[in-house]
């Protein structure tokens, strides 16, 4: 596929009320394709590729899109089984490498990347892998060496998936955004719809990878050619800010950014700071 520079997205406000606002921002956006998958496309200039987590959709990105347009051309694909994307064939879907592989089949240029939780570990592996892809690679959210206790805690909940009915969001929500601000509300309900919207098997399919993935190796990340930015919140119980350091410690070009107050759907809750700091991450390393 190319990189399509001409699909464009402009969003347009009615009003300046700020919960019709947050109410239009997460709305569902046009898609192009992206290989086998679906994309939002916004923009022009290098592309820009963002990755979302499980159980969410592109949409997930839209404070991002529209703040990274103005610089880059944006695609935000929907993982397999998610969002507009349709579900692997029977064979796939059953290892990270399979989530890598369709995004780096659909690339034909080096990108700006960033991924989101297993997006984050999609992002990386990528990086890792295909390193002439990949210009720079924001890593949001992710784990890295989980404790034993949420090691157990996520293969259970993995398990606990039948692939065939909806799972229960309330427990998800609550770890996504735990204590957040009330003005968080909005953010946690396109969520909950987004997860309730999930093909169940294509969210079981992605969380049961999610579930037995531990983050790169620590070789592999000392391997990490691109430059490399490790964001998480400083509330965020599962992807700590110890886990962002100890990965930007180990990449060659590695560094850091805790976003103060934010847990797990940081690029939702504290969109600004987080689209500013890969606007900032981007055009630095890109000098």
């Amino acid at each position: 596929m190319a990189l399509a520079e001409e699909c464009l997205f402009v969003k347009t406000l009615q009003t300046a009320d700020p919960a019709a606002m947050a109410r239009d921002l997460w709305k569902n956006r046009p898609r192009s394709a992206f290989g086998p998958l679906s994309a939002i496309c916004a923009g022009r200039g290098a592309p820009c590729l963002l990755l979302h987590g499980v159980g969410l959709r592109a949409e997930a990105w839209n404070a991002q899109i529209d703040a990274l347009s103005a610089r880059f051309a944006v695609i935000a694909p929907d993982m397999p089984g998610h969002g507009e994307s349709p579900i692997w064939a029977s064979a796939g879907g059953r290892a990270l490498s399979n989530y890598v592989d369709v995004i780096a089949d659909g690339l034909e240029t080096p990108v700006w990347l960033a991924g989101h939780s297993m997006g984050a570990l999609i992002a990386l592996s990528l990086s890792i892998r295909h390193p002439r892809l990949v210009r720079g690679v924001a890593a949001l959210n992710a784990i890295h060496r989980r404790p034993s206790e949420a090691a157990a805690a996520v293969r259970a909940r993995a398990a606990a998936l039948d692939g065939v009915s909806p799972a229960d969001p309330t427990a998800t929500l609550a770890r996504w955004f735990g204590g957040s601000a009330p003005e968080a509300a909005l953010e946690a309900e396109a969520c909950r719809a987004w997860l309730r919207a999930a093909d169940p098997a294509g969210y079981k399919a992605a969380y049961s990878v999610f579930a037995r993935e531990d983050g790169p190796a620590e070789a592999d990340l000392r391997r990490l050619a691109a430059p490399a930015l490790f964001l998480t919140g400083d509330a965020e119980p599962n992807a700590t800010p110890a886990m962002a350091r100890a990965m930007a410690a180990l990449a060659p070009k590695g560094a850091a950014h805790i976003v103060e107050g934010a847990a797990h759907m940081a690029p939702m809750t504290h969109a600004a700071e987080v689209s500013h700091a890969l606007i900032t991450f981007f055009e630095e390393a890109d000098a």
